[in-house]
C-alpha cells in the first residue's frame, strides 16, 4: 500500500509539474501557433538555469587557491577534498539521466583528486557538457520515472528522476559550491558574484 501510495504521489507531482511548465514556459508570440508543439519541454526550460549553475560554479572554481590542506574549522572538509567534489559534481547529473538508480558500492565512482584550479575547471566543464547533452535528449515522460540512490543496497534517496535532478544534483552542488565560496573569502580571494552582487563584485 505504501508503494502504491507512493507512486501516486509521483504521478500526481508529475501531473502539477507537467501543468505548471505548460503555462509558465510557452515559447515567445512570434514563433507560437498555440499548438501543443509550441510549449517548452521540460528539459527546454530547465536548459538556462543548468547554464547559468555550471558558469557560476565555472568562475567559482577557476579561483580555487593551491591550499588543498586548509579547512575553516577542524569538522570541516579540507579544500583539495571540497573543490573536487564541487568540481565532480557537475557531472552527476549524467547518472540520474541516464541511469534507473546508482549504488556507490557497485558503481565506478572514483573521488576527483586535488591537482590545480585549472585541472578543476576541465573536470566540471567535461562532466557538464555530458549532462548537458543528456539534459536535452531527455524526454518529458521520463521525469516522473522513480530514481534511487543508494549505498551498499541502503537507499539514501528514492523518488522521481525530477525531484532526484534538482535535489541531489542542483542543488547539491550550489549548497557546496557556496561553502566553496566561503573558503575563498577565508583565504583572501575575491568571492565570485553568483545571483547578485558580492562584497568583492559589487554592481557597477
Amino acid at each position: 500500500m505504501a508503494g502504491a501510495a507512493a507512486e501516486g504521489d509521483i504521478k500526481s507531482s508529475m501531473v502539477w509539474l507537467d501543468i505548471r511548465f505548460s503555462f509558465a514556459y510557452t515559447r515567445p508570440p512570434e514563433q507560437s501557433n498555440h499548438k501543443k508543439e509550441d510549449f517548452m519541454t521540460i528539459s527546454e526550460a530547465l536548459l538556462p538555469e543548468f547554464d547559468q549553475e555550471m558558469a557560476n560554479t565555472r568562475k567559482t572554481l577557476e579561483r580555487v587557491p593551491d591550499a588543498p590542506d586548509f579547512r575553516p574549522h577542524p569538522k570541516s572538509m579540507p579544500l583539495g577534498k571540497l573543490a573536487p567534489h564541487v568540481a565532480q559534481l557537475g557531472g552527476f547529473g549524467l547518472s540520474i539521466l541516464s541511469m534507473p538508480e546508482l549504488d556507490f558500492a557497485t558503481g565506478s565512482y572514483k573521488p576527483l583528486p586535488f591537482e590545480s584550479a585549472a585541472q578543476l575547471v576541465k573536470a566540471l566543464d567535461e562532466g557538464a557538457a555530458k549532462v548537458r547533452q543528456a539534459l536535452i535528449d531527455t524526454p518529458d515522460e521520463a521525469w516522473s520515472a522513480n530514481w534511487k540512490l543508494a549505498i551498499n543496497g541502503h537507499a539514501i534517496f528514492e523518488g522521481s528522476r525530477f525531484l532526484a535532478y534538482r535535489e541531489m544534483f542542483l542543488n547539491h552542488l550550489v549548497h557546496h559550491r557556496a561553502q566553496l565560496g566561503v573558503y575563498l573569502r577565508l583565504n583572501g580571494i575575491p568571492v565570485p558574484s553568483i545571483y547578485g552582487p558580492s562584497a568583492d563584485e559589487p554592481l557597477a
